[in-house]
Parts: structure tokens; C-alpha cells; sequence
């Protein structure tokens, strides 16, 4: 999770958005997007799709890496 969290993160510093701004345009909680970007491990899989959509992204299955 700490991937997607830290690519949230970057794109939304590089669209210019407080923590706070983010959370009021795609619709979540501030404290779901601080825990997104500090890598929590159990966040609601239909929330990060949520936050990615505002990046025109989406987390699918893939392959675990080593």
C-alpha cells in the first residue's frame, strides 16, 4: 500500500493540493488521505480506487514482487 500511498501523495503535490483540498475534491475523509499517504496497510480498497480516480487511475490484482 505504501506505493499507491506514496504516489497519491506526489501527484497531489504536483497538482498543488493541501492534504485537506485533496480530501474535499475526490469526496474522502482527511484522516482516510493522511493514513493513505503514511502507508497504513488496511485501507478500503473502493476508498483508494476513489483517490486514485483523481489521477485517472485504478489498483488492480497484479503480481507481488520479491
Amino acid at each position: 500500500m505504501n506505493i499507491i500511498g506514496n504516489y497519491i501523495k506526489e501527484e497531489r503535490k504536483k497538482a498543488g493540493l493541501t492534504q485537506e483540498e485533496f480530501a474535499m475534491r475526490s469526496g474522502l475523509g482527511l484522516r482516510f488521505i493522511r493514513e493513505l499517504e503514511q502507508g497504513k496497510e488496511t485501507v478500503r480498497l473502493d476508498k483508494v480506487n476513489q483517490a486514485l480516480a483523481m489521477f485517472g487511475m485504478v489498483a488492480i490484482p497484479g503480481k507481488i514482487e520479491d
